[in-house]
């Protein structure tokens, strides 16, 4: 099967070198930039190509523009789409399934994905939501989607705050994560050991929610001795309002996302 990437950025990329480890398809790479489509081709064994042949001989297209462009892109390769029937898969952010086939038809198959950036290595969160695509397909892009991560189909209309949620989340993670590095480092760890077990912690801490099932709440309870240190922490963390900051940040990209789509 052959799977397409217009736009081979950040994200455009994290993907294709996701589907690259599943070996169900050959995919071809189109960019502005022909270097950086060229480097990643090389990286994962694809094929440099074009938008347009892209769109003819693709099975599935992905779009790895940016907001702002994505309907000038469709508005190029709208015509070619009629003639393969590709489905079109959509990651930009703000950008509706309607506001997509207004431009390609209404009678277009479109996959609109909400990732982020782990999917390069396997731990990705895909939230998505479809229109007009068969079973057979949506099947296929299951397939294809395996080596990216977990991936939850929702409804179109919470996909903004998934999207604010785990598709910036990474950011706001590693910024928390270089906070625990530098505070070891503060109290005399080496900086390469402090990143190490920030990220081993995090890591374990994930892992701890998703196979305990339990709330993050009870899990820093049980971790929280009375009258130890790690409540003082938690004191500490309360004092500069973590909890309300990071809901802050969630909120400020939601309502970022729904401005990009206008």
């Amino acid at each position: 099967m052959k799977v397409g990437f217009i736009g081979c950025g950040n994200m455009g990329g994290a993907i294709a070198r996701a589907l690259s480890r599943t070996g169900l398809c050959e995919i071809y790479l189109s960019d502005y930039s022909t270097e950086k489509a060229r480097l990643l081709a090389e990286e994962i064994g694809a094929s440099v190509s074009s938008n347009r042949d892209i769109t003819r001989e693709c099975k599935f297209v992905f779009l790895g523009v940016k907001p702002n462009t994505v309907r000038e892109v469709l508005s190029d390769i709208s015509d070619d789409l009629k003639k393969n029937d590709a489905v079109v898969v959509t990651m930009a952010a703000g950008v509706a399934i309607d506001s997509v086939k207004a431009v390609i038809g209404n009678d277009r198959k479109v996959i609109r994905i909400m990732p982020n950036t782990p999917v390069s290595v396997g731990y990705g969160m895909i939230t998505w939501c479809e229109s007009g695509c068969s079973e057979s397909e949506l099947n296929c892009f299951v397939s294809l989607m395996d080596k990216a991560g977990s991936l939850d189909k929702i409804t179109e209309e919470l996909i903004d705050a998934a999207s604010a949620l785990s598709g910036c989340g990474p950011a706001f993670v590693y910024m928390f994560a270089e906070a625990l590095a530098d505070g070891g480092v503060s109290c005399g760890l080496p900086r390469d050991k402090a990143m190490r077990y920030a990220a081993e912690t995090i890591k374990g801490a994930a892992l701890m929610m998703l196979r305990t099932g339990k709330h993050p709440g009870q899990l820093k309870d049980e971790v929280c001795s009375p009258g130890g240190s790690t409540i003082e922490g938690v004191r500490a963390l309360e004092d500069g309002a973590l909890r309300s900051t990071v809901q802050g940040a969630v909120i400020a990209a939601y309502e970022k996302t729904k401005k990009l789509g206008k």
